[in-house]
C-alpha cells in the first residue's frame, strides 16, 4: 500500500546551486532542508513544503525544455506570482483551464516546467 508521496526531483546543471537556492529559497519562498550527509557530497540541496520534499539533483546533458515533467504548486494570489515571474523576466504561459482553479505555467532559469495554481473560492 502506498501511504503518500515523499518527494519529487528536479535536477539543475552541476554547480548552480547557488543560483537555483536564489530562485527557490529566496525569491519563491520554499524552505531550504538538510540533505543527509551521505549525500551531500553529490550536489544539490534539498527542499520542503508542507511536508513534501523536492529534491534538486544536479546532472549535465539533459535539456529541460523539451520535458512536460513538472512539479505544480499551490498558490495564494495567483496574480501576484504572475506579476513577480514577469519582473524577474520570466515568461508566463497561460494553462488550459480546468475545474475550480486558475493556473499557469513557467519555466524556471534551467528550464524546468513548473505550474502555479490557485483554487477559486
Amino acid at each position: 500500500m502506498i501511504l503518500k508521496i515523499h518527494h519529487a526531483q528536479i535536477t539543475i546543471p552541476k554547480g548552480a546551486e547557488t543560483e537555483a537556492q536564489e530562485f527557490y529559497c529566496a525569491f519563491l519562498g520554499l524552505k531550504e532542508i538538510p540533505k543527509p550527509e551521505a549525500l551531500q557530497g553529490r550536489g544539490g540541496f534539498w527542499m520542503e513544503s508542507d511536508g513534501f520534499q523536492i529534491h534538486v539533483g544536479t546532472e549535465d546533458g539533459f535539456d529541460r525544455t523539451k520535458t512536460k515533467a513538472h512539479i505544480a504548486y499551490l498558490v495564494e494570489d495567483l496574480e501576484n506570482w504572475r506579476e513577480k515571474l514577469q519582473k524577474k523576466g520570466i515568461k508566463v504561459i497561460g494553462g488550459i483551464p480546468i475545474p475550480n482553479f486558475r493556473r499557469f505555467e513557467f519555466r524556471d532559469p534551467f528550464g524546468n516546467r513548473v505550474e502555479f495554481l490557485e483554487k477559486i473560492q
